[in-house]
């Protein structure tokens, strides 16, 4: 009965793993699983190791390692079972006004721990959301219960955090992966899950994840799931953004055909995939760059394209943006013979 029972305990845990997103699945434990940032990973590792950790600003875009990092330095510092009562983590999906920095925070960090020497650690994620008022108070607490508690503020945007408070912690700019880090750890996840992966669809994975770690992974997941096979093709069809062979197309149809085809081969085109004008605007950019247009030209098409995007940002019409798009295109044809 007992080894049944024994069974039965197991089963879940195993479904649990099973069942997470891999982002979740693979977060690095410690601080030697992560593979990126090595300086700013040896420093903490020495601040740790010293016993000298200062207040921490851990800022950059998002999916590069910030929070896995300051959990991997709590399991470090810390036991499971004293976890809990050392480290108190809080991030936007929190309430974090002004009435919580002087209630549970300031509790928190004003109490000792009577069984443990050392300090505890307060995790404040996304701290780039937190009102003025909120930060102004937090200054205060920071520097009141140095003695016995850390602060930790991850954030996305460090122009958002007041200088106060800047000049209180110690910063770390966190920032995108390169792709030689990413695809060895992208290689291990494939390992494990046995995904079928062509050497394009790890090429497209990088290129549209953009350093992002926890965006390859998303996609990586998606694609599996959804077609079962991640090529270059799938992976673009997933996310839903426009093919090379696509882009070379509309690329094709605005500078070699009249406005009234290439206007209705785009529009068939977007309709059929389901593209978004943002998503094509900015394949083109690159495009622009890489065609070896006369440097007016070329200054005239970009001017263009980035009042569309401003344009498109703000919520304009795409049907008469995509008009623009490829009058400004039809123009620099125009300029183009008229220099030749």
């Amino acid at each position: 009965m007992e080894t049944s029972a024994l069974k039965q305990q197991e089963q879940p845990a195993a479904t649990k793993i099973r069942n997470l997103p891999w982002v979740e699945k693979y977060r690095p434990q410690t601080l030697n699983d992560l593979i990126s940032h090595q300086d700013i990973l040896s420093t903490i590792q020495k601040f740790i190791n010293e016993d000298r950790l200062p207040h921490l600003l851990l800022y950059g875009p998002p999916g590069t390692g910030k929070t896995s990092t300051i959990l991997a330095c709590a399991k470090q510092l810390y036991k499971d079972k004293e976890f809990g009562s050392m480290v108190l983590e809080l991030n936007a999906s929190d309430d974090r006004g002004i009435d919580i920095i002087r209630g549970p925070i300031l509790s928190f960090a004003s109490t000792r721990t009577i069984f443990k020497k050392g300090f505890k650690l307060v995790i404040l994620d996304e701290a780039d959301a937190m009102t003025q008022d909120a930060q102004n108070a937090l200054r205060r607490v920071i520097e009141k219960f140095t003695e016995n508690t850390r602060f930790c503020l991850i954030c996305n945007y460090l122009s958002k955090i007041i200088p106060a408070l800047q000049s209180r912690c110690t910063r770390f700019r966190f920032g995108p992966l390169t792709p030689e880090l990413m695809v060895p750890r992208l290689e291990h996840v494939v390992e494990e899950e046995k995904v079928d992966i062509s050497e394009d669809g790890m090429k497209a994975l990088v290129t549209l994840s953009s350093g992002d770690m926890r965006r390859a992974l998303n996609i990586l997941q998606s694609t599996n799931m959804a077609f079962g096979k991640v090529t270059e093709e799938t992976v673009y069809t997933c996310t839903g953004h426009p093919l090379k062979s696509d882009i070379a197309n509309i690329l094709d149809w605005m500078l070699n055909q009249d406005f009234a085809t290439a206007y209705r081969n785009i529009t068939e085109l977007k309709t059929l995939k389901g593209l978004a004008l943002h998503d094509i605007l900015t394949e083109i950019h690159l495009f622009v760059h890489r065609v070896d247009f006369p440097s007016s030209v070329r200054i005239h098409l970009l001017t263009k394209m980035a009042d569309i995007e401003y344009r498109l940002s703000v919520g304009t019409n795409e049907k008469i943006q995509l008009s623009s798009l490829i009058a400004a295109f039809q123009v620099t044809r125009d300029l183009i013979v008229a220099e030749a």
